[in-house]
């Protein structure tokens, strides 16, 4: 059966020139690594400090706009759309955010909770398109043949139908959908979801999407019965 989580149901820990509206999975799946998505707007001229993380596996995803990444071993790189940011921080990773004077940023910070703690920290980045319709693999479990790498038995695709468009959506054996709408709307079955919102069926695999209006789709496959640990520095905050 079809579940929707609506956008109002999401909470917002920071308003202001950094907004978040935090999106819950566990609240459609129950349970699982898939801890948080953060839809985040940050406004031009802001830095975020440098800021520890402990234990949190990381993507992030810019839409729009470039978030310039600097971190605790001087490496410095910009995140923009189809430039891809895995943080695997394990037992220690530090890191800042700054954004210049050019534009605003929105983009999501996906959390999801690895299988141990205190494991190596790691930083891995991947250039992918930009705009394409159909479904790309960005990160998956450790020798899978995403891009990206995740210390979890997670996947996460990304698509960007455009108006009138039909997704079939794939099959990962075992694992349980997430589909969340960062931009546009789409139809599943009768069942319409918008910018914020998501969808998951817990009992058989989501057939396919229509889009409603252009709009960017992001596609998690969750293993909810993985072993994780919940020593995550945000990771761990987040529902099970």
């Amino acid at each position: 059966m079809l579940q929707k989580l609506s956008a109002d149901h999401h909470s917002q820990p920071f308003k202001g020139p950094f907004s978040i509206t935090r999106i819950h999975p566990a609240d459609l799946l129950n349970a699982g690594p898939l801890s948080n998505i953060d839809h985040a707007t940050m406004k031009k001229g802001l830095t975020i400090k440098m800021h520890e993380h402990i234990d949190d596996e990381i993507l992030s995803y810019v839409w729009q706009g470039t978030s310039y990444h600097k971190d605790s071993a001087g490496f410095e790189a910009p995140i923009a759309p189809g430039k891809l940011m895995m943080m695997n921080a394990g037992y220690s990773f530090w890191h800042e955010e700054k954004v210049k004077n050019e534009s605003a940023v929105e983009m999501l910070q996906i959390f999801v909770r690895p299988r141990e703690e205190n494991l190596d920290p790691d930083i891995q980045f991947h250039d992918k398109p930009v705009r394409h319709r159909e479904w790309y693999l960005m990160a998956g479990p450790e020798g899978s043949d995403a891009p990206l790498a995740l210390r979890q038995h997670v996947y996460i695709l990304d698509a960007h139908p455009a108006k009138g468009d039909r997704l079939d959506v794939p099959v990962y054996e075992g694992l349980k959908p997430f589909l969340y709408v960062m931009n546009g709307e789409i139809a599943v079955e009768d069942l319409k979801i918008k910018r914020q919102e998501a969808v998951t069926d817990l009992e058989t695999p989501l057939s396919s999407l229509t889009a409603n209006a252009d709009s960017t789709v992001v596609l998690f496959f969750v293993d909810v019965d993985a072993p994780m640990s919940m020593a995550g520095t945000i990771s761990g905050l987040g529902k099970t």
